[in-house]
């Protein structure tokens, strides 16, 4: 059904006189009457009653009128749903327990004006594409991948570094630590099933053992943070590492102990990215907000691979 026509009808029902609603829509009367006739023959209907004072409703027009202006409402509805401003903001994110997350939460409390959706994607390759194609507005990462620059329609701005820390069980060895050198953890299994080869955080950790020789096993299914979390906690030889701001929960007979790494502390870069030509207007809040309530880069005494860092 042709929208214009649609339109049409309802300017001319308002009106009264297709005159009137000609002059509303910027177009001839013979406009009008050609569009107001292709919809009564699409519809095999008379919508309108002519006479010398202007023109009536039918009753099927009567019938028609508020179907009529539904129609207007959707397709309105549809146009905002896509037009950038109109929409909400698209934000991708690796999980919901990450530090992103929380970045996000704390913009939403700020600025609750501005509606967001969040998506979580799996890896870099698949949140660029959904940013190229307009599926995302922005995604939350570590970039770039070596080997893998970023492409140069992608902007990126480095948003926060994150400190990792040491999770233990109660019986490990470096448990009663209050704080753990990097020297400290050589020769300690770190397990972390989570590491997908390929992937922007496997490209990280593989950096960190190269660096400071540690030994990270990414052995055995991931069955997800609780799975991880019971392990860790009942095997006195496995640690993990997390970051800072990701939030878990476990049980209280678990006596898992969180504990800084120091001496360098390693941090994992999180970025924010976007597309270059066509930015949702609310992203430049988002940087805003972001720029002010996240620390500095590259801290004395932090560790982060070189490849890191936004170009």
């Amino acid at each position: 059904m042709d929208l214009d026509a649609v339109r049409t009808f309802v300017a001319a029902a308002d009106a009264g006189q297709f005159q009137e609603a000609a002059a509303e829509l910027a177009v001839t009367q013979q406009a009008v009457s050609k569009r107001i006739a292709a919809l009564e023959r699409g519809l095999g209907v008379r919508l309108f009653t002519r006479t010398a004072r202007g023109a009536g409703l039918t009753i099927d027009g009567q019938a028609f009128l508020p179907h009529a202006r539904e129609l207007l409402r959707v397709a309105e509805r549809a146009v905002a749903s896509v037009r950038t401003g109109r929409r909400p903001l698209r934000v991708d994110m690796i999980t919901s327990r990450s530090a992103a997350s929380g970045l996000m939460r704390g913009f939403h409390r700020a600025h609750p004006e501005i509606e967001l959706d969040v998506v979580m994607l799996f890896d870099i390759e698949t949140a660029l594409a959904a940013i190229r194609s307009g599926a995302i507005d922005a995604s939350f990462r570590a970039v770039a991948v070596p080997g893998r620059p970023l492409p140069e329609d992608i902007e990126s701005v480095r948003v926060l570094d994150e400190p990792l820390q040491l999770l233990t069980g109660p019986a490990h060895a470096l448990a009663g630590a209050r704080s753990v050198t990097v020297a400290q953890l050589a020769g300690h299994r770190i397990w972390m099933p989570g590491i997908v080869p390929g992937t922007e955080w496997a490209a990280y950790y593989d950096d960190l053992v190269a660096e400071f020789g540690l030994t990270i096993e990414a052995t055995g299914p991931n069955f997800g943070s609780d799975a991880l979390l019971d392990t860790i906690a009942d095997t006195p030889a496995l640690a993990t590492f997390m970051g800072e701001h990701t939030r878990l929960v476990w049980p209280a007979g678990h006596g898992l102990r969180r504990i800084p790494v120091t001496d360098p502390t390693p941090v994992y870069p999180h970025s924010l990215l976007w597309h270059r030509d066509h930015p949702h207007p609310a992203l430049a809040t988002l940087r805003a907000h972001l720029a002010a309530t996240t620390a500095g880069h590259d801290a004395t005494g932090t560790w982060a691979p070189h490849w890191a860092l936004p170009r």
